[in-house]
């Protein structure tokens, strides 16, 4: 089985080497790790070009992260996809191999747990996700989306990210593909992805308020009706994740 990873970037010097690093060194070697760079005006290109493994580079402005999700995935030619940000890691070398694992003649889509990291390396917020169950998005549920490895030809069936969205595009696209669309998925109770806190889905009050708006966007587009006081309840329990 052959897997793409999708990595995109801005202006990423400081941190994208190790991302480059962590793909290289899985035990899992059936890859092909493309980059989706924004034009960016650091050492991004030049430390990108130092990693052959690469198999393409994209360097080109773009309308955002859903754009440039798509990028990838129209390039993309692997079994499964996958995207792990340019500041983010697996978690171990056999991530990969574990995620590859999980994967029968069944299955779509799996995905897994994430630990959030700051900047001295330390854990600060566990993801503990779950299987899901029919309506687990209408109380707030979703997967860690950087666990999240789909067969190439779902995205090919039921369609890319939306880059209408700026924030909660991968939400959409996971309420489209496991609630609506009823793909098969498999939850692996593994940790599979260090990720580093401070992006734009995790970084402060006003992003949590734009990201709510969007959710709800994604249910009315989808045509799923929706409690807002449950939810948003819900949500809030999810504070619990940060102990």
């Amino acid at each position: 089985m052959k897997v793409s990873i999708i990595t995109i970037s801005f202006n990423s010097a400081l941190t994208i080497e190790e991302t480059l690093k962590s793909v290289k060194n899985q035990s899992y070697k059936d890859i092909e790790h493309i980059i989706i760079d924004g034009k960016s005006n650091d050492d991004t290109i030049n430390i990108c070009n130092n990693y052959p493994h690469l198999v393409k580079i994209i360097c080109e402005k773009d309308k955002g992260v859903y754009d440039a999700f798509n990028k990838g995935l129209k390039i993309a030619s692997g079994d499964v996809i996958g995207f792990l940000n340019s500041d983010d890691t697996f978690a171990d070398k056999e991530s990969l191999k574990k995620i590859v694992d999980g994967f029968d003649s069944e299955t779509h889509a799996v995905f897994g747990n994430l630990n959030f990291y700051n900047k001295n390396n330390k854990v600060i917020r566990k993801w503990i996700s779950k299987p899901f169950k029919k309506g687990a998005f209408e109380k707030a549920w979703m997967p860690p989306h950087p666990t999240f490895y789909c067969r190439k030809n779902i995205y090919d069936k039921y369609g890319y990210y939306d880059d209408s969205f700026m924030i909660a595009g991968d939400f959409e696209l996971m309420l489209r593909f496991i609630e609506c669309r009823k793909i098969k998925t498999k939850f692996l109770d593994q940790n599979l992805i260090k990720m580093k806190s401070g992006g734009i889905s995790n970084s402060g009050f006003k992003s949590k308020i734009k990201i709510l708006k969007e959710e709800f966007k994604a249910f009315k587009m989808n045509k799923i009706k929706l409690n807002r006081f449950n939810y948003i309840l819900n949500k809030a329990i999810k504070i619990r994740e940060f102990f």
